[in-house]
């Protein structure tokens, strides 16, 4: 068993009419529930680490932890860079052993955007990595991302082929109504998805793996327990999740989840720290949380992905 790269994991999504939970880590409790729920599901997933997580966490135990998941459960993971901006951390995340990176070139104009994947790409490839790019931006705000409405734009289809053709990247994140963070809609605003730019795309990509971003679903549940216990999060709203399940079933490999994480943590730490005020043992509410990330991973799995059992 070891670190692997996508590729295979993403055919056989393709082929199954299903998608891989791209999943960002973080910390220690974050990895074991992440990986405990892919071991008891049978499921595939792949460990996602953002730049703000690689400075907070440090690359190095990053990838102890990746290790030591793969040699606990018995099951290849693979582990990418998310939202890589320049070739410099692309390299270092490859000199330093991730299987996978993204590059995101997506704020650049078109040329631009094909240069710097390219020159990724090429380097990625000699070292056996894969690598995904982005055509169109998501609005939102995550770790260093941040677009705003007024910079955000769909993916355009006619686009996709030649980007693809000339840079040599394994998938493609494109923009089709998802966005970054917990507040992806305003109250009272029907969330929707552009299944008709998908269904192009996938034409003119038969076969190719697309990664969608920004698709936490804000569980409802998690920021009622949030605000119910000294939190603040008035109008979080997500994407649904039939969705991202039927997204799922088309030309979608890959289904970024982070902030479902963060709500699924805090919310579990708020309720522990406000329902025993006498603990100041970090790892009772470290362990309340490491469940509630597992259980919402299965969630997923089971019910958006539909990866379970494909192991």
């Amino acid at each position: 068993m070891a670190l692997v790269t996508t590729k295979e994991m993403f055919r056989r999504a393709y082929e199954g009419g299903y998608a891989i939970g791209a999943f960002n880590i973080n910390n220690m409790e974050i990895i074991q529930a992440i990986t405990e729920a892919a071991e008891e599901a049978k499921s595939p997933v792949i460990l996602q680490v953002s730049a703000g997580a690689r400075k907070y966490a440090k690359h190095a135990y990053l990838m102890a932890l990746a290790k030591a998941a793969v040699e606990d459960t018995g099951i290849d993971f693979a582990l990418h860079l998310d939202h890589g901006d320049s070739f410099e951390i692309c390299k270092a995340c490859i000199d330093g052993g991730f299987t996978s990176v993204m590059i995101d070139g997506s704020k650049y104009p078109f040329e631009e955007n094909i240069a710097l994947t390219k020159k990724v790409v090429e380097y990625a490839h000699a070292h056996g990595v894969v690598v995904e790019g982005e055509l169109g931006q998501l609005a939102g705000i995550e770790d260093d991302v941040n677009v705003s409405e007024d910079d955000a734009h769909f993916t355009n289809p006619d686009q996709v082929e030649e980007f693809v053709s000339r840079t040599g990247v394994d998938s493609l994140a494109i923009a089709i109504g998802t966005s970054h963070g917990a507040y992806k809609f305003k109250p009272g605003q029907k969330p929707q998805l552009r299944f008709d730019i998908l269904e192009e795309i996938e034409k003119r990509l038969p076969g190719f793996p697309i990664v969608l971003h920004g698709a936490s679903s804000v569980m409802q549940d998690a920021v009622a327990i949030i605000n119910e216990n000294g939190g603040r999060m008035p109008n979080a709203i997500g994407i649904p999740e039939e969705m991202l399940r039927q997204a799922a079933k088309m030309a979608v490999c890959k289904i970024n989840i982070d902030s479902d994480i963060r709500l699924a943590m805090t919310a579990a730490i708020r309720k522990y720290l406000n329902d025993h005020p006498d603990v100041f043992d970090p790892r009772g509410y470290l362990a309340a949380a490491r469940t509630a990330v597992k259980d919402m991973v299965l969630h997923k799995i089971n019910h958006v992905l539909g990866s379970a059992g494909t192991l």
